[in-house]
Order: structure tokens, then sequence, then C-alpha cells
């Protein structure tokens, strides 16, 4: 567990003194509470996802190990899939036995090019990155995609897929941030070259050259 405020390790976020009474514990190093959010309503964590606070992200990434139990975490992964599959879906205004197989590849792409460069680009000297850690990252920085739901049974505006992508991607730079304590160009960047990736790689039936493969 980490101070949300300024991600200095702590060993306890509270004390508690009976049910339904405890105490928020300071943190030694900035002397603020040290997670403010145990208190608050999950309307008020979102929010502050939204506005891509590093503290809220700080706390769903360190300070909630329930969240990310072994069946929650597969079945979130599986969510994220499918979310992205209707995201390409809506985008081709169609479905076709191409279009998970076309998904599965680009997310492939796209994990595995963050993988290697956290490993080799983004970790500081003092900071070193699990791949566990890089899959929560993606998965609570992705939260946006749960919109696509509405857009699959309301008609929406093209545009809005590409807005969802920019917040997306925002939102995948700020948990890069979080996770591997480097600079905040480098994890733009880096996540930027990954969504790259993965448009061109799940779209690779689209290019001549490489469409000859199908």
């Amino acid at each position: 567990m980490i101070c949300v405020q300024c991600g200095h390790q702590i060993d306890s976020l509270f004390v508690q003194y009976s049910p339904g009474n405890i105490r928020l514990i300071k943190c030694d190093k900035c002397k603020a509470i040290a997670d403010d959010y145990i208190e608050c309503e999950f309307m008020i964590l979102f929010i502050d996802l939204i506005l891509h606070k590093h503290k809220a992200y700080r706390h769903l990434l360190y300070n909630c190990p329930n969240l990310y139990s072994q069946g929650l975490f597969w079945k979130s992964g599986i969510l994220y899939l499918l979310l992205d599959t209707s995201r390409r879906i809506k985008g081709e205004l169609g479905f076709s036995p191409w279009v998970l197989f076309h998904v599965f590849f680009g997310n492939l792409m796209f994990i595995s090019l963050l993988l290697v460069a956290t490993k080799t680009f983004l970790n500081s000297s003092s900071k070193t990155t699990s791949y566990k850690d890089v899959f929560q990252a993606i998965l609570v920085s992705s939260y946006l995609y749960i919109f696509l739901l509405p857009m699959m049974v309301w008609k929406f505006p093209y545009s809005v897929l590409f807005i969802v992508d920019i917040i997306v991607l925002s939102s995948n730079a700020v948990a890069f941030k979080v996770v591997t304590e480097s600079t905040m160009t480098r994890c733009i960047w880096t996540c930027f070259s990954a969504h790259v990736l993965k448009f061109w790689a799940s779209r690779m039936r689209e290019f001549p050259l490489l469409g000859a493969f199908y």
C-alpha cells in the first residue's frame, strides 16, 4: 500500500478501533492523509479518475487488493476484450468472422509493446514494474470503454469513438506514470505508440500487402 498523495510506501491505511470506527493514518513523508478515498463515495473516485488525478489511480492500483483477486482479474480482462470488440463492430458498422481475431491480435501487439517499453524505457533506476502492474494499469485506465455498451443500442456519431480513444489514451498515460514513476512525456509517447500499433495490427487485412496473407 502507498500514500495516494506522494506515492510513499506505508504499512497500513487506517486503524480500526471497532466495527465502523476507524482512523485514517497520515503519511510519514508528506504528513497528509495517506488515502482519503477510503471514506469517500465511489462517485467521487470516478470523477477524479475522469479528471486524471494521480492519487485516484494510486488508490485503485495499490490500495485495493480485493479488486485484483485472480477471478476478478481475468473477468476484467475478458470484459476489456468484449468492450474493445464492440468498439470495432461499431466502427465497422457490422460484424465479420475476422473481427475477434483482429481485436485479439491488435491487443496482443498493444500489450507486448507496453511490456517491452516498460522494462526498457519507462522504469526508473529505483522502480521495477511487474507484468501484473502493467496489466492492472491497462484495465483500470481503460474504464471509459464501458460507455461503449450504450453505443451498441443507441446511435452515436462516429466521432464519439475517437473521443473515447483519446480519453483512454490519456488515462493509460496517467496510469503508467503512476506504476512506473517515469516522466509524463515518456508515458504519453509509449502509450501513443502502443495504440498506433494496435490500430495497425487490428486492421492488417485492410492493407494491400498484408491482405494477401488472408
